[in-house]
């Protein structure tokens, strides 16, 4: 049996979802541009969603371009930002975090979100190196997202470990499960992070950490 089997969040805990959101604008902007007549919209995207804007910033863009944002429209355009082959990669922080667990324990992965959004994540940062199993919790069936167990209690099923940890950024969901299982949690609250300025609320990690640098240190130490 494992001592210790250590299990990461994707977004914003191994690299900065914002990137992926910059990356997804920019690749739909050709087509925007060719299709439907607009320009500078992954500019016009990035504004909208720095500002605050979420769900709704391809609406938005186009109405302010002039075009009806009709839902034909909006299903392509979020088909293809989930499709694309993201422009992203690891924090150093990440990284090197990461590659040091790997070689010390066993290494998984839980995320939430679109599968195939997160499964181009995962091949664009390579995590097939580094984790298995990776799991996404869209392709587990209807609710079974993240705070639900199911997901964390599959990793238990494939790795035999006296301890678990996970290693997550969202507060609002992150850390429920772990806690109902007895995992241990540790939350990687980076300035950057879209989470950020979400409070933990009354159900606390166990630890915090601003980004990954100190993160094999404290798992050492963790009980």
């Amino acid at each position: 049996m494992n001592e210790l089997c250590v299990v990461f969040d994707i977004d914003d805990t191994l690299y900065l979802e914002r990137d992926y959101v910059c990356s997804g604008f920019a690749a739909l902007s050709p087509w925007v541009k060719d299709w439907l007549g607009v320009d500078g919209f992954a500019e016009r995207c990035r504004r909208a969603h720095e500002s605050g804007v979420r769900g709704s910033v391809f609406n938005q863009v186009l109405d302010e371009c002039g075009v009806a944002p009709a839902s034909e429209i909006l299903a392509t355009l979020v088909g293809l930002y989930r499709n694309h082959t993201p422009e992203i990669a690891f924090c150093p922080d990440a990284r090197d975090a990461i590659t040091e667990a790997r070689s010390r324990w066993p290494v998984a992965v839980i995320t939430d979100g679109p599968a195939i959004s997160q499964s181009r994540k995962a091949e664009a940062l390579g995590l097939h190196s580094f984790a298995s199993p990776i799991l996404l919790t869209e392709l587990l069936g209807r609710g079974c997202g993240k705070p639900s167990p199911v997901a964390f209690r599959k990793v238990e099923q494939a790795i035999s470990s006296k301890r678990y940890v996970y290693v997550a950024d969202n507060p609002a969901k992150d850390f429920h499960a772990p806690r109902q299982l007895g995992w241990s949690s540790v939350r990687i609250r980076r300035p950057e992070g879209l989470h950020f300025a979400v409070e933990n609320g009354e159900l606390m990690p166990d630890a915090e950490l601003p980004d990954c640098a100190g993160l094999v240190r404290l798992l050492t130490d963790l009980r």
